[in-house]
């Protein structure tokens, strides 16, 4: 899976970090990022539920064509 994050959308509301906690973080200014070694999720079931519960949708997850 590839998890893209609008960072001019973010408004650093934190529900990513909270529904996954091994996948996403608050940088120091309080927006979304990602963990390092974990751009693909790394398999956590809950990056979806993440990308759900973003009030503003910042954060979009596909998956690899093919």
């Amino acid at each position: 899976m590839h998890i893209d994050i609008d960072k001019d959308r973010c408004i650093g509301a934190g529900q990513c970090a909270l529904a996954a906690p091994g996948v996403f973080t608050q940088d120091d200014d309080g927006y979304s990022t990602l963990l390092p070694g974990r751009e693909d999720g790394g398999g956590d079931p809950m990056v979806r539920e993440a990308a759900r519960a973003c009030p503003v949708s910042a954060i979009r997850v596909t998956e690899p064509a093919g």
